[in-house]
């Protein structure tokens, strides 16, 4: 007889990524390991930008755009770090 394999014990290499992309360039911004708390990130980010929309009209600078895919640990670059909210303001988007 075989016994079956528990669920618990088995463990999904599988996160959840939210993803900044500005044009054809896109980084990793941070990672959950729900999607939920990914997609709650991706509002706060998004809330951040709206909040600095006349800012970025003014100065002529492209807006990111957010999106939550899921994503390996093993995808991630090992100099991989989390990008600030608002990090593209001082051209560290990429």
């Amino acid at each position: 007889m075989v016994d079956p394999v528990s669920l618990n014990n088995y463990r999904d290499d599988t996160l959840w990524a939210v993803v900044a992309s500005i044009g054809r360039k896109t980084r990793v911004a941070e990672v959950f390991s729900s999607r939920l708390a990914a997609l709650a990130d991706k509002a706060w980010r998004e809330q951040q930008v709206d909040a600095y929309a006349n800012f970025l009209r003014n100065s002529r600078q492209p807006t990111p755009l957010y999106h939550v895919r899921p994503i390996r640990r093993s995808d991630l670059p090992r100099s991989w770090q989390p990008l600030p909210a608002l990090g593209f303001l001082h051209g560290k988007l990429l």
